[in-house]
């Protein structure tokens, strides 16, 4: 059986139609996404009506809660005050240009959701099971991984937020980040995605997937949006 799950879109609609057309070519039993459909691109609708039209499960992401309750912060944690600034404008585009519909699809999305597959318990969050802004990378130490572990009461936490895929295998538990489909920051544009194995073991599998980032970046310039937002779209770095 295999599962893929994605993350951290950010309305980089042409990203996640090249995902999407990668994963149905992986024959996987089921899809789900762990949140950030919006912010940074400008195709917040068409990336949220994708997810519709798909009907894939979704948990809340922190930016998905900010534009879904038109709150003037989105939980980020900002590395300086230009990419608070740039942030700020970022969601101010956003809640002026996606549609009422899909602010009520992201207000009721849920915070997490939990599966069984093969036996193995899995709980989908988008930052942690604290809360949904904790940023889990691999820098983490074990015995906070154990405590996240014991919070969430499964055999698999998957989150996002981080957008640095990675895997920390705790005994017989694993906790994976799955990375970013539409605003990679692991260090090349290629979008990025996980898919899980269920075997005899366990495996994770974190495809990389080429696509045309050159006509994000170029909308995000032809929008009222940053071009720093351009930047980061080519060059997988933030």
């Amino acid at each position: 059986m295999k599962v893929a799950i994605i993350s951290d879109i950010h309305a980089n609609v042409i990203a996640l139609k090249a995902v999407l057309k990668d994963i149905e070519e992986q024959q996987v039993d089921s899809v789900y996404c762990v949140g950030d459909l919006v912010g940074y691109a400008p195709f917040p609708n068409e990336v949220v009506d994708l997810i519709k039209e798909k009907n894939i499960p979704t948990v809340m992401g922190n930016y998905d809660d900010g534009i879904g309750y038109q709150r003037f912060i989105c939980g980020c944690d900002y590395k300086d005050a230009e990419a608070e600034a740039l942030g700020h404008e970022s969601i101010a585009w956003t809640k002026r240009h996606i549609t009422e519909d899909n602010k009520e699809f992201l207000r009721n999305l849920p915070k997490e959701i939990r599966v069984t597959i093969a036996g193995k318990r899995l709980l989908l969050v988008h930052g942690s099971p604290n809360r949904l802004n904790e940023y889990v990378t691999e820098e983490i130490s074990e015995d906070y991984a154990n405590e996240l572990m014991a919070l969430a009461d499964t055999n698999i936490l998957i989150c996002g937020h981080t957008h640095l895929p990675f895997t920390m295998v705790l005994k017989d538990k694993l906790l994976i980040n799955v990375g970013s489909v539409g605003k990679p920051k692991h260090g090349d544009p290629q979008a990025i995605y996980a898919l899980i194995s269920f075997a005899r073991d366990v495996t994770v599998d974190f495809r990389k997937v080429p696509y045309d980032y050159e006509a994000t970046a170029t909308a995000i310039e032809a929008s009222e949006l940053p071009n720093e937002f351009a930047e980061i779209i080519r060059t997988g770095k933030y």
